[in-house]
């Protein structure tokens, strides 16, 4: 191969990577989003937020740190979302390959035969034992390359790069949800536990007032009537200690299947050890938005669709291919010389392709992707409203459950108290059984409901923290 010819391939290289970086399509740039008055009712200057908290310090409990953890190295959904990230990086890894050529070492042996009868030789290949028989060996680098003059390829890396960081969106949203769902579950867990240790508590004080109102029918003082409706109600709140049993199970089977254990017994500590706050930073609304994965995820589809459009633009331009590229050795008849240098050889073949009978195709394919950014951008409106939304109604729940526990605590002491008088009065017989059984039924009935308030509150800071976007860490 000369030198001259070197020469001219080096030039032609150049000169295709020089074309390669021409773009004809705009950059990316992210939706704008109206942020004011996304959270209903707030003031939106302080930028404290919980979301910045690590989860660790957030939930202070160890039996609940010591469950997170555990989940977020077994969790089924986690290990999935971890094999997503590896699938979008290969996928990423794959549309970047596209920029270089593909290289391939290839050797090739041919051998060519012919007749001596042939007619179109005649005697003069009786005369060439070569034009008979001859074998030719080649081995070389063979090439295959695309030349990105319009960014179709570039495009279309980006998109793929959009793909994978929606990817670790999706993890950390599987991360955040697997928090908030796992440490909701333990409050309710928590919950069951605190409202079984009540009613089996109210169970005992039932039975010490069966044994007084059979005392006082024994004595002439009630009817048989009131031993009965006195036992009924001490059945019922028997009976409904099974439900709560079970229940304390499934919440145990539900929580080990958020660690990926076989079902069993979970530790855990006790709901009056869990504090509440009494109020909750929920910072500014761009603050939910940068760190809150599904909205992340939702800019990016945007992002990943707006340059797709762009690759489905690019398909309308001349595409040129290096479609063969082959630099080696050749030689006939032998393998003593090969790799002499007279015997060094290099060929390119190029081409170029301009769309025209598939123009149709081609407009419907730019129109199908051009619906399908608009639809992503819709999307990711949608999304923001549903975040605020949520955020919103996580803080009013919040906010309104905490100004029950005043009046729920006096409702429990008030009720406590006609409990305690309705028995002494019932001892006395200046009181009937239905007023005791009404004072305990509805202390008990307020106690559960105080439970429940507390869980509701436990279970909006855990609401919260997730719905801006805390745990990412």
């Amino acid at each position: 191969m000369k030198y001259k010819d070197i020469k001219k391939l080096t030039g032609i290289l150049l000169l295709s990577v020089g074309l390669s970086s021409c773009q004809v399509f705009n950059r990316y740039t992210a939706p704008k989003i109206d942020t004011e008055n996304l959270f209903r009712d707030r003031e939106e200057t302080d930028t404290t937020s919980i979301a910045n908290i690590p989860w660790r310090e957030y939930f202070r409990d160890p039996a609940l740190q010591s469950l997170i953890e555990e989940a977020l190295l077994n969790n089924y959904d986690m290990q999935i979302a971890l094999e997503r990230v590896k699938q979008a990086e290969a996928t990423l890894g794959m549309a970047r390959a596209a920029y270089f050529p593909d290289l391939t070492l290839s050797g090739q042996f041919e051998q060519t035969r012919l007749s001596s009868s042939d007619p179109l030789t005649g005697t003069a290949r009786e005369r060439n034992t070569l034009a008979y028989h001859k074998e030719t060996y080649t081995l070389g680098l063979v090439t295959t390359w695309e030349l990105d003059l319009w960014g179709r390829m570039n495009r279309d890396s980006r998109a793929k790069y959009a793909q994978m960081l929606n990817s670790y969106a999706g993890q950390y949203l599987v991360k955040t949800t697997l928090i908030s769902n796992l440490a909701n579950t333990y409050y309710s867990l928590l919950a069951l536990d605190e409202q079984l240790r009540v009613t089996q508590n109210m169970i005992e004080l039932m039975k010490e007032n069966l044994i007084t109102t059979i005392a006082l029918r024994d004595a002439g003082m009630t009817t048989g009537a009131a031993v009965k409706q006195t036992e009924a109600a001490l059945y019922g709140a028997q009976a409904s200690v099974s439900d709560l049993e079970n229940n304390i199970r499934q919440l145990e089977n539900s929580i080990s299947t958020l660690l990926g254990r076989k079902p069993g017994p979970i530790q855990r500590t006790l709901l009056n050890q869990q504090a509440v706050p009494t109020e909750l930073a929920y910072g500014i609304p761009v603050q939910m938005l940068a760190k809150r994965p599904d909205v992340q995820q939702a800019e990016l589809a945007f992002r990943a669709a707006f340059e797709l459009t762009n690759v489905a633009r690019a398909s309308f331009y001349p595409s040129i291919k290096l479609t063969t590229g082959l630099l080696g050795y050749t030689t006939v008849n032998g393998l003593s010389q090969f790799f002499k240098p007279e015997h060094l050889f290099a060929s390119i073949i190029g081409g170029l392709t301009q769309p025209i009978f598939a123009r149709r195709q081609l407009i419907t394919q730019l129109e199908i992707a051009k619906a399908d950014q608009r639809a992503a951008l819709f999307t990711f409106e949608k999304t923001v409203l549903s975040a605020s939304e949520e955020v919103s109604g996580i803080l009013s729940t919040f906010e309104l459950s905490l100004r029950k526990i005043q009046s729920r605590n006096l409702q429990v002491e008030s009720l406590e108290q006609a409990v305690y008088f309705t028995q002494e009065l019932l001892k006395a017989g200046e009181a009937n059984y239905l007023e005791v059984l009404t004072a305990q039924q509805s202390l008990l009935n307020a106690k559960l409901t105080q439970i429940n308030d507390k869980l509701e509150q436990l279970q909006a800071t855990s609401d919260l923290y997730r719905a801006l976007g805390g745990g990412v860490e």
